[in-house]
């Protein structure tokens, strides 16, 4: 067995007996984020952008908004994309070269939650129906890793949206307008530790868990995107739960989310 394997089984002990004493190992509650901080328009020649601090993590986004093609089969709809990158720096096991599945599973899931919420209204990007339609392109890097980049990733792209002008393409002039936003998702994650289920875990509480969850809702409460992972799983009762903590902590979120279009 290797020192770095019982560096990391000594790590993983700890942090379970600190669980069942019903403790966190940087103090928080098992149903409390660490502290939120979203600053907007970080890039100035992007057509939106944000940086979000989830705790340690840092994440960078920015939008790109261009004409494009229609996708074939949804000529009556504009595109939007999200992407994501981990920067060698971002930390020590990150190293150069095409995206591995993980960071696919982190786009996917940041792309999906603002999708089915129907954050944006694409049948308002039409510039002429199945020739020409607005595409919107959100590229999430990563500058720091500390754990939950599903939710720091999610707030980023988010916010980068909100703070978005596009040009007015059909009427050819210089006016920008604001994307056509409808509601403001927020995604929620939780892990589960042994028989603990804790909310944004750091990175030393990710490396030891045995399942997570990722649930998206949208301004009414409702939730409209889910994604589980992990070699294990959830009871019913726990899923419900998830989905209670989730919607409750969204509201929270939103606010913050919020205040940057102040």
């Amino acid at each position: 067995m290797t020192t770095t394997v019982v560096l990391d089984q000594l790590k993983k002990d700890k942090i379970v007996e600190l669980l069942d004493q019903g403790k966190r190992i940087d103090g928080r509650a098992f149903d409390e984020t660490r502290e939120i901080i979203i600053e907007a328009g970080v890039i100035p020649k992007a057509n939106g952008s944000a940086r979000v601090h989830l705790g340690s993590t840092d994440v960078i986004c920015g939008i790109k908004i261009q004409p494009d093609r229609p996708f074939p089969d949804v000529g009556d709809k504009g595109i939007f994309i999200c992407t994501a990158e981990l920067l060698p720096l971002s930390h020590p096991t990150v190293e150069t070269g095409p995206p591995n599945p993980t960071v696919i599973e982190l786009a996917r899931v940041v792309d999906r939650g603002i999708r089915e919420s129907k954050m944006i209204d694409l049948t308002q990007l039409v510039i002429k129906k199945d020739k020409s339609v607005v595409g919107v392109f959100a590229d999430n890097t990563v500058i720091d890793y500390d754990g939950n980049l599903f939710d720091a990733c999610s707030y980023a792209a988010t916010a980068a949206v909100l703070s978005s002008k596009m040009p007015r393409w059909e009427i050819k002039d210089d006016e920008k307008v604001d994307l056509p936003v409808s509601t403001i998702p927020v995604s929620v994650t939780m892990g589960r530790i042994g028989k603990h289920i804790i909310v944004d875990p750091t990175g030393d509480e990710w490396d030891c868990l045995d399942a997570r969850i990722t649930i998206t809702s949208n301004s009414d409460g409702n939730i409209c995107a889910l994604q589980k992972g992990g070699k294990n799983g959830f009871t019913v009762e726990e899923l419900v739960e998830c989905g209670k903590t989730a919607v409750k902590l969204a509201d929270k979120i939103r606010t913050i989310l919020k205040g940057t279009q102040e």
